[in-house]
């Protein structure tokens, strides 16, 4: 199977599939193929991976493909190493780590990134300035933003982590997060905390977002898929998969599976993303 791949000047060394005829793409391309694809890395794409690879093991028992997170960096790092066939990450390759591992990018799902809070706090929005102050420990109590009389308490992402690399480059605009806040090492990971702490400040990809927490607006506008599609809502990412170089065949049918298949876009959206079409 030949992948066509177009350079995508808005998102710098990002690689598509953009062909009409791989719009046809779907279970049948996995027939007569045999094979394992190990993936790993970024914690936000694991609800759409592993749909994916039960529909495809299920449809074809001689693949096996096996899905773990570990976050952007680790997503970077193992398929960098050949320890996985797809690395995962929440954010665009880093010109270093092209360079130093020959990795070729697939986005697929546009993501927005949304300040979490206890589903009982009393705020409903911030604007950047007042986030950058929050996070950085500068707001120490919520009764300083109009909430309750509860010290704040901040959770963040480890480093490496996609999600928190742009939540602190687009909203903190590059703000230090106070290096005494808790790191969580996932986004579920991020979502049960906040919800058993009523003073709990951190930060989840929309997609994750749920009745068992509450995401705060920016500036007014709700952190939802749609406006981070129309870009409304400004704090907003790529999902990417990555390789080492040119996919072997049956990692390349995963691949076009998930960019290029109606039912890939199912997944995608069933997953609370939006699919990333390249314009």
């Amino acid at each position: 199977m030949r992948i066509r791949k177009t350079f995508c000047p808005a998102f710098l060394f990002a690689f598509l599939f953009c062909s009409t005829a791989a719009l046809a793409a779907g279970l049948e391309d996995f027939k007569g193929q045999s094979g394992v694809i190990n993936i790993a890395g970024g914690t936000a794409h694991i609800p759409v991976m592993m749909e994916a690879a039960k529909r495809i093991m299920q449809f074809n028992d001689k693949i096996d493909i096996t899905v773990t997170g570990g976050g952007s960096g680790a997503g970077v790092r193992q398929v960098g190493e050949g320890l996985v066939n797809i690395g995962n990450t929440g954010r665009a390759l880093k010109d270093s780590e092209i360079k130093q591992y020959g990795l070729i990018s697939y986005p697929f799902a546009i993501d927005g990134v949304a300040v979490a809070v206890h589903s009982s706090n009393k705020v409903s929005d911030l604007n950047p300035e007042q986030a950058q102050k929050l996070f950085s420990g500068q707001i120490s109590n919520w009764k300083e933003l109009g909430g309750d009389d509860v010290p704040v308490t901040l959770y963040t992402r480890e480093d490496g982590s996609g999600t928190r690399e742009v939540f602190v480059d687009v909203l903190l605009n590059q703000e230090a997060i106070d290096p005494k806040a808790v790191i969580v090492n996932s986004n579920g990971s991020m979502k049960i905390s906040i919800s058993k702490d009523k003073g709990a400040a951190g930060y989840v990809g929309i997609g994750h977002v749920d009745d068992s927490i509450k995401a705060l607006k920016i500036e007014g506008v709700e952190p939802s898929q749609e406006n981070a599609a129309n870009g409304a809502y400004k704090v907003t990412r790529l999902l990417y998969m990555n390789t080492k170089g040119q996919p072997d065949k049956l990692t390349a049918t995963f691949i076009e599976y998930i960019t290029g298949s109606a039912e890939g876009r199912s997944l995608i959206e069933a997953a609370g993303y939006i699919p990333y079409s390249g314009k």
